[in-house]
């Protein structure tokens, strides 16, 4: 059981975004309850997206809604991403990796199957800003954040944000937060 209330935005290099989620075995309350505060996370920080990784949650569970309105917002539980066509890059940024902005290379297309709140399955076919955010998400399932999407030219040109959040991190874990 994972208390909603002590979700909230994770920031690079936290540990819970390195780990791959573990899959959801039950869809309860206190899944529907993080699925609204993962929502409330990722409208009150301007996203578009965010994986149950990014709010404190080792789950398979992300949100996402591209025009940043609640009523649009859509809940992924154990998803499963194929990416498919051609690939093309674009920036992208990361609620979890502020500051840092970067073409990202994506599938341009890709197929997403999941199951909702309400336990019904998902099959959609999506391209686009949509593709793009699923293949974002679906990525830090599996531990995988923009900042090792860097290369070296983009890691150069990030050091000092990134090395300001390894502090912040290193700082937060000693205080015990």
């Amino acid at each position: 059981m994972v208390d909603p209330e002590k979700c909230g935005i994770t920031h690079y290099p936290a540990d819970v975004l390195r780990k791959g989620a573990k899959p959801i075995e039950k869809i309860d309350d206190n899944i529907r309850q993080i699925a609204e505060k993962m929502i409330d996370i990722m409208l009150e920080n301007n996203g578009i997206g965010l994986a149950g990784t990014q709010a404190g949650v080792g789950l398979k569970i992300f949100v996402i809604a591209l025009d940043g309105k609640r009523e649009s917002a859509r809940v992924y539980i154990n998803p499963k991403v194929t990416p498919s066509g051609k690939m093309s890059r674009m920036e992208e940024g990361c609620l979890s990796v502020p500051g840092v902005q970067t073409k990202v290379r994506r599938y341009e297309k890709c197929r997403v199957e999941a199951t909702d709140l309400e336990g019904n399955k998902i099959d959609e076919q999506a391209e686009g800003l949509y593709a793009r955010c699923l293949q974002h998400e679906n990525d830090h399932l599996n531990g995988v954040t923009i900042a090792d999407k860097l290369g070296s030219a983009g890691r150069i040109a990030h050091r000092r944000t990134l090395k300001k959040l390894e502090e912040q991190y290193e700082k937060a874990s000693k205080e015990g937060k």
